[in-house]
């Protein structure tokens, strides 16, 4: 619910330093700058680049920084005020060629919250009016899911996929999950590959899919042994990406939806005689939050099953690095104010 406007400090789960989590008192703001509206956080959602952080392996980050991108919270003043949104925590400078071209998720200036600036794992944040989504008919957990499955979203948006392509996803953590997800709503047949059996079976038994595979089997075979229509790749891993290559059937696409700093090679004459796209995705537009949302609001993303527990902020410094360490066996840990 709305927080008190005249509360004046307000308590942060920051890294303070590679290994360090804390709560720190930071002040409540009680303004918002011309074209941010205040939010009341209501739900924080911890991901794989929260982990990254923590474990100072994040290149893009100054320490302590307050963390959280995942976020829906209640709009704190106005006519509207009370009202449930999903953040979207991409702040792109509406100026430089890709946000002129209807591109603001790849903004060449563009500032994450939790990441390049202070997140919303807090009370309040100041939030420009056009990263605010209406939330109606979500609870404030499912409305913090709403960030990380549009990335998923968006990389099947971007590759096209339909009814009838056969679709593989290397990496069944959440992003790899959400991918598959909507990859299935958009009409496909889902293949995932894990090199973590538990994490293949968890797959299986909450969101039932069951074409199910570890790198070393063999699968180009019968129905597919021409190879998969699209191959999402969300391990991060690169060895796992130039492996993907070959499972690529002619005239598919490999859809690079992790980032890895290394150099990814393939051979061009295989590049060549499939007619192969090599696509990037990265974050996501406002289309893919709507489409989410719609998506839970109708029942067809599971997000009770995604959701592996909500712990309260004042729980998490004594509890944050058991998740870390036990990251292969939770989806979604959601983080309540």
């Amino acid at each position: 619910m709305m927080k008190d406007l005249n509360q004046d400090m307000m308590t942060c789960g920051v890294c303070v330093e590679p290994g360090t989590f804390a709560l720190e008192a930071r002040e409540l703001p009680q303004e918002a700058p011309d074209g941010y509206r205040l939010v009341d956080i209501a739900a924080i959602g911890i991901c794989g680049t929260d982990y990254h952080i923590f474990e100072g392996k994040h290149p893009f980050l100054d320490y302590p920084r307050v963390i959280g991108h995942e976020l829906s919270g209640y709009l704190a003043s106005g006519p509207d005020a009370g009202d449930l949104v999903v953040i979207n925590p991409y702040v792109s400078c509406g100026t430089c060629r890709a946000c002129r071209r209807g591109k603001p998720n790849c903004c060449t200036q563009i500032g994450v919250f939790g990441v390049h600036r202070d997140g919303g794992m807090c009370a309040r944040l100041a939030v420009p009016e056009a990263n605010l989504y209406p939330a109606t008919g979500l609870t404030p957990e499912q409305a913090a899911m709403v960030e990380f499955l549009a990335i998923g979203a968006h990389a099947v948006a971007r590759s096209q996929c339909g009814k009838g392509d056969q679709v593989l996803v290397t990496g069944a953590g959440p992003i790899g999950l959400g991918t598959a997800l909507f990859a299935r709503l958009a009409g496909a047949e889902v293949h995932l590959m894990d090199i973590s059996r538990p994490r293949l079976e968890t797959a299986r038994d909450l969101f039932g899919f069951t074409q199910i595979h570890t790198p070393d089997e063999t699968i180009l075979t019968g129905d597919l042994s021409e190879g998969f229509d699209v191959v999402f790749d969300a391990t991060g891993n690169v060895n796992a990406i130039e492996a993907g290559f070959p499972l690529i059937a002619h005239g598919g696409s490999s859809v690079l939806v992790s980032v890895v700093k290394d150099t990814v090679t393939f051979t061009d004459s295989e590049f060549h005689k499939r007619e192969m796209r090599i696509i990037g995705s990265r974050n996501a537009l406002k289309e893919d939050f709507d489409h989410v949302i719609a998506s839970i609001r109708a029942g067809d993303i599971p997000t009770d099953a995604i959701a592996s527990a909500v712990v309260p902020l004042a729980e998490l410094p004594e509890r944050f690095a058991g998740f870390v360490e036990n990251r292969d066996h939770i989806i979604k840990v959601l983080v309540t104010p």
